[in-house]
C-alpha cells in the first residue's frame, strides 16, 4: 500500500461529526461510519436483531433492518470448545481445535521467540486450526517470516491505519497514531483517505 506523504493530515484535519448510533439511522448513514462492535451489538439488541458472527455481518444486518428490509439470518459457525490453553505450557503441548489468540499463549511465544513476537494472519490461522504442538507454533512463526508485510484483512482496521501512518510518519509513538487513529474513524467513509483502506 503506498502512502502519500502528509495525505493523513489533510485528512483527519477537519473530522467530521458522527451522528448518534440509533434506531432513527438509515442503513446507508450507519455504513457511512466507523463504530465499534460493542456499539453495534447494543443496536442491534434494540432492533431486535442478532448480535452473532463478526462486525461486518452484524453491519450487514443492521443495514437491512434500519431500512425495514428482510434481515439475513446470522451464519453460526462451528463452536469453539470451552477448554482453551492456560498453563503450564512446553513445545509438546498439543494445541485444541478453536484456540484462541490469548494472553497465556502470547506470553509463552513472547518467552520462547522474544518481544518481537505478534499475533498475525498465519500465527492466528496456525493457532486456531489445533491439531499441532507449540513447539510446531514456533516453527511456523519462524518459517512465515521471510514473507515480508502480509496484507491485513478488513476487519483489522485499526492494524490497517497504523500500518500506513507508520510508514509515514516513521518515529511517531504509538500515542501520535492511537490520536490520528482517533480522527481518522470519526470521519465518514466517502470523507476517508483511498489509501487507507479502512473497511
Amino acid at each position: 500500500m503506498s502512502v502519500v506523504p502528509g495525505r493523513l493530515e489533510l485528512v483527519i484535519a477537519d473530522a467530521a461529526r458522527r451522528p448518534p448510533l440509533s434506531t432513527s439511522l438509515s442503513g446507508a448513514e450507519l455504513a457511512r461510519w466507523y463504530w465499534l462492535k460493542s456499539e453495534l451489538v447494543v443496536l442491534a439488541r434494540q432492533l431486535g436483531v442478532s448480535t452473532a458472527g463478526g462486525k461486518a455481518e452484524l453491519t450487514e444486518r443492521l443495514v437491512a433492518g434500519l431500512d425495514g428490509q428482510p434481515v439475513p439470518t446470522a451464519v453460526r459457525g462451528p463452536r469453539r470448545p470451552g477448554a482453551q490453553l492456560t498453563g503450564p505450557l512446553g513445545a509438546d503441548t498439543l494445541i485444541p481445535a478453536g484456540q484462541r489468540s490469548g494472553q497465556a499463549l502470547r506470553a509463552w511465544f513472547v518467552e520462547q521467540i522474544g518481544p518481537g513476537f505478534r499475533f498475525d494472519g498465519p500465527m492466528r490461522t496456525f493457532i486456531a486450526e489445533g491439531g499441532r504442538t507449540l513447539g510446531d507454533a514456533v516453527d511456523h512463526w519462524y518459517a512465515t517470516r521471510h514473507r515480508g508485510p502480509q496484507e491485513i484483512t478488513p476487519q483489522f482496521e485499526l492494524n490497517r491505519f497504523g500500518r500506513a501512518w507508520r510508514a509515514e510518519h516513521p518515529g511517531s509513538t504509538h500515542a501520535e497514531m492511537l490520536t490520528a487513529w482517533s480522527s481518522y474513524r470519526a470521519l465518514p467513509v466517502e470523507e476517508r483517505s483511498p489509501d487507507i483502506p479502512a473497511e
